[in-house]
């Protein structure tokens, strides 16, 4: 889930230096939490579509330096831990648009639940329509229900895990290089999953901070 990307300027229409300041861990934390919960409040404001696009394309042009620096300490069950990971997701998707429509196809096959219907995925799910499902369960995130936008990513991240373990089993015959990164990606897509869910259980009791 690493690439190279350009760092950006600006960020929520303000710089993240002056967000972050120094080193000190307890000002990181709280350039974290108000910049998360400053980016989903605003989400909610009355046309703030375009806004809304804005932040759920925002990697496209900036890349993932400027928001790890800001998000990526966050506690996993934290709501800016929540967004750097699902930052994480739409990156490695966009990196791999095909990859991971296979990935997504094999897991819903293989999986007997109902995370397929609860992610809302698309019939059939090729690499355009995994892309867009992602955009839309983060435009639920910024804009939406928080709880069900965070259930609808912890099951895309259950499927998609289950997929790449798949891959990585077919991998295994032919290359073991390539099936030890998937076997790696699929584990980390499995704790993100859980800790998404984590998340959404916490913004319904209203402790999501």
């Amino acid at each position: 889930m690493s690439g190279d990307y350009h760092k950006p300027t600006l960020f929520d229409g303000r710089r993240i230096e002056a967000n972050v300041g120094g080193e000190d861990p307890a000002q990181l934390r709280r350039a974290a939490h108000e910049t998360a919960r400053a980016l989903v409040d605003r989400g909610r404001q009355p046309g703030a579509e375009d806004a809304v696009a804005r932040m759920v394309a925002y990697t496209d042009e900036h890349g993932l330096d400027d928001v790890a620096q800001l998000w990526s300490r966050a506690a996993a069950d934290s709501l800016p831990g929540a967004l750097w990971r699902l930052s994480l997701i739409r990156v490695l998707i966009r990196q791999d648009p095909e990859g991971t429509a296979i990935a997504f196809e094999r897991g819903v096959a293989a999986l007997a639940t109902a995370d397929a219907v609860i992610a809302g995925a698309p019939t059939p799910a090729g690499p355009a329509e995994i892309s867009e499902l992602v955009d839309r369960i983060l435009t639920g995130v910024y804009s939406g229900d928080l709880g069900i936008a965070l259930d609808r990513a912890a099951a895309f991240c259950r499927i998609l895990a289950e997929g790449t373990v798949g891959e990585a089993d077919v991998s295994d015959l032919v290359d073991d290089v390539r099936a030890t990164r998937l076997t790696t990606r699929a584990a980390r897509l499995s704790t993100i999953a859980a800790e998404l869910a984590v998340c959404a259980r916490l913004e319904r009791a209203g402790s999501l901070d």
